[in-house]
């Protein structure tokens, strides 16, 4: 198995989120060695910047939390983020129009994004509490067909987080077209490694320090 850190997007979303904490955050990724930082895009070129001179990646969140803006407004974000530094991008699946059966909508989404970073690594958030087994299904056939390259459970703002349920779905959905990211809840070693070892090959968590060191989780939302 690979370094536990290298599995890892060391993550800080929530709106109260300041210009320190995310200083903080690129630091700890630097010192543990996590694969990146995920932040809203607002903070992408920061974030860059004090990663600068290391191999930390940064990952960009595009239509967080909801999914549920225009596809243009994805596109502009997620062109902005690009040009502001942003090496990944985590974009929110349209959960509404998945659920109205509106799938050619879905996938245009989706693909719309993936067009502007065709070398570039994108995961799709299907935020599963709110999906169904065949909506699970469905929307991993639909981010693969648009080429993207992780599907990832959870925002860490629905309901609920990741479960070993969602990512056999997704995994069997998959077919090793593309790889998952488990997100939302992981926030302890035995989590993580029970992930990893159905497959999972990235960790979104806010929880990282604590899951590499074994001391009790302080984070509450990711």
């Amino acid at each position: 198995m690979k370094p536990l850190s290298s599995y890892i997007d060391h993550t800080l979303l929530k709106a109260t989120a300041t210009k320190s904490d995310i200083v903080q955050l690129c630091n700890e990724a630097k010192h543990y060695q996590f694969h990146s930082v995920c932040v809203n895009s607002c903070y992408v070129t920061w974030a860059k910047d004090q990663l600068k001179n290391s191999n930390v990646k940064v990952c960009c969140v595009i239509g967080f939390p909801l999914g549920a803006m225009s596809t243009a407004s994805k596109v502009a974000e997620t062109k902005q983020a690009l040009v502001d530094g942003a090496d990944e991008i985590d974009m929110v699946l349209n959960v509404g129009l998945l659920k109205s059966g509106d799938f050619d909508a879905v996938l245009k989404d989706m693909e719309a994004v993936k067009k502007c970073m065709p070398h570039g690594i994108l995961k799709v958030i299907l935020e599963t509490c709110y999906l169904e087994e065949l909506e699970i299904i469905k929307a991993s056939e639909l981010a693969i067909q648009s080429a993207a390259d992780f599907i990832k459970t959870s925002t860490g703002f629905g309901s609920r987080g990741a479960t070993v349920q969602d990512v056999e779905i997704m995994k069997k959905a998959a077919k090793g077209q593309a790889k998952i990211k488990a997100s939302g809840g992981i926030k302890d070693y035995q989590t993580a490694l029970e992930y990893i070892n159905l497959g999972v090959e990235r960790l979104g968590t806010s929880s990282g320090i604590a899951i590499l060191t074994g001391e009790a989780s302080t984070e509450n939302n990711y």
